[in-house]
C-alpha cells in the first residue's frame, strides 16, 4: 500500500500485510490455549507454576468472549465463512461478533458489499442463517 493511499476497512484499504495475515477467531484461540494450558498441566506437579498471569488471563478472556465452545462448530464456522471468499479480519470479525441481521453485518464490516465483490443481502442472510444453525445445535 503506497503511502499517499489511506487506509480504509470499509473498503479493504488496509495494507497487504495485513490483507495477507492469517487471522483467527476467538473460538481458535481458546482452543489453542486450552490445549496449552493442558499441556503444561501434564508436564508440571504444580501447573500454577507453568502459566503466567498474561497466559491466564488470555485464556479467560477468549473463552469468555467464544461464541463457539465445540472444536467441531469452530470448524464448521470457518468452513462458511471461507466459503464467501472473505478477507481474514472480516471472517473473524463475523465469526467473533455474530451479527442477526443483515444490518449489523454491514455495519460491522461494511467492506462485503464494497464494490467489485458485493454480496447481496440474500447471499449475506444465507450465511448469517448457517451461522445461526451452527449455533444453535452447538
Amino acid at each position: 500500500m503506497s503511502g499517499e493511499e489511506e487506509e480504509n476497512a470499509a473498503e479493504l484499504k488496509i495494507g497487504d500485510e495485513f490483507l495477507k495475515a492469517k487471522c483467527l477467531m476467538n473460538c481458535e484461540v481458546a482452543l489453542i490455549l486450552e490445549h496449552k494450558y493442558e499441556q503444561l498441566q501434564q508436564m508440571s506437579d504444580d501447573p500454577m507454576n507453568q502459566v503466567s498471569q498474561v497466559f491466564e488471563k488470555s485464556l479467560q478472556y477468549v473463552k469468555r468472549f467464544s461464541r463457539y465452545k465445540n472444536p467441531d462448530a469452530v470448524r464448521q464456522v470457518r468452513e462458511i465463512l471461507s466459503r464467501y471468499q472473505l478477507a481474514e479480519f472480516e471472517l473473524c470479525v463475523l465469526g467473533n461478533l455474530c451479527p442477526e441481521t443483515v444490518e449489523e453485518a454491514i455495519a460491522m464490516v461494511p467492506s462485503i458489499k464494497s464494490k467489485g465483490r458485493a454480496y447481496d443481502d440474500e447471499a449475506i442472510e444465507k450465511m448469517l442463517n448457517d451461522l445461526s444453525l451452527i449455533k444453535k445445535f452447538e
